[in-house]
């Protein structure tokens, strides 16, 4: 094997490393999400799963934000974004975009984890985002 095809062994193994965790985020989080926007809507209380409110109050109560079902439902977009990004980032023609949005896409979904108290949220977005940088790193260069 070559330097060179061990580079591209790298670069694909972690960006599709990078596309399961974002498509893992995605719907982890994003499933939820319109369940809970819509036991709000429905009865006007957080949902809870597994005993633990999904989506409020958090940091946004704190900081004078108000759960709403907009606010979730922005959320929801977000999450779906997300699982386009790792459909970008599994395919070869357009992994290069997925990387772009995937590292553009972070700052957007950190102020959600923090605000909704996500703690799984972060440490994940940061293994995705290193995963993708090593890939971009390992992606051999056209000459």
């Amino acid at each position: 094997m070559t330097a060179a095809d061990e580079r591209t062994t790298v670069a694909v193994v972690t960006t599709r490393a990078a596309a399961g965790t974002s498509s893992f985020l995605g719907l982890g989080f994003g499933i939820p999400g319109v369940i809970g926007a819509a036991q709000l809507e429905r009865t006007g209380r957080i949902w809870k799963l597994m005993g633990y409110p999904t989506y409020g109050p958090g940091e946004f109560a704190e900081w004078g934000v108000p759960t709403t079902v907009p606010l979730i439902l922005g959320f929801a977009g977000v999450c779906a974004a997300e699982v386009a990004v790792g459909t970008l980032l599994w395919r070869r023609k357009t992994r290069k975009i997925g990387r772009i949005l995937a590292l553009v896409l972070l700052p957007i979904e950190l102020v959600f984890w923090i605000g909704f108290r996500l703690p799984f949220g972060p440490p994940l977005g940061a293994a995705r985002t290193a995963l993708v940088i090593t890939g971009w790193i390992a992606e051999p260069r056209k000459r």
